[in-house]
Order: C-alpha cells, then structure tokens, then sequence
C-alpha cells in the first residue's frame, strides 16, 4: 500500500499549487480521502476531505474558497487545488485515505509546500 504525494513547492503569496496523491495497492473507491498539513511547531490538522464517490467535500474554515479537493477513481488519485496561497498555508501536505467500513487508514509521505515572497 502507498500514498504518493506530488506538487509541492515554493510559491509567492497569492499563488496556486495543484497536489496529486497517487494511490496504490488498495481499493481506492473504498475509501474516502482527505488532506492534512503541519506546520512547524503546530498540530496536525485536517484541510479537506472527500467522500468515495466524490459527491461531498468539507474543508477546514481557514481554506474555504480558496482550496478544492477532488478525486480521478479510475487513476486512483485524489487532488489538492489550492488558490490564493498564503504564508500560513505553509506546511507539509500529507494525504489520507480513510477505509468506508473498518479496516486501516493509510498516510503519504507528505510534500512540502512554502509560501514566501
């Protein structure tokens, strides 16, 4: 089982980043998905979830309408659009996958994400 997070960077305040969470080695469309980020010296917390099928999404109020979360399940990928970036968006982006009944829940190793001028 892996979760494989790309497309973190640098990026100036203002700017957008799209993340990707590859998924592999378990039944993708059994899971629902979601995104979480630690910032240095802070807790882990949750950014944005989304169900197995897509239909509901939940953010965290602090990235409401400027993050969106997705998922491709035929590419087993579940996606981080986020606009409008902050410096306090920094942190490392960790991907999640949350099995619908019972069973493990799998983490990302994390991709970094800075947002600095």
């Amino acid at each position: 089982v892996t979760l494989v997070e790309s497309g973190g960077g640098l990026v100036q305040p203002g700017g957008s980043l799209r993340l990707s969470c590859a998924a592999s080695g378990f039944t993708f469309i059994s899971y629902s998905m979601s995104w979480h980020r630690q910032a240095p010296g802070k807790e882990r917390e949750l950014v944005a979830f989304v169900t197995s099928q897509g239909g509901t999404t939940n953010y965290a109020n602090s990235v409401k309408g400027r993050f969106a979360i997705s998922r491709d399940n035929a590419k087993n990928t579940s996606y981080l659009q986020m606009n409008s970036l902050e410096p306090e968006d920094t942190a490392m982006y960790y991907c999640n996958a949350i099995p619908i009944v019972g069973g493990k829940v799998y983490w990302g190793q994390g991709t970094q994400v800075t947002v600095s001028s």
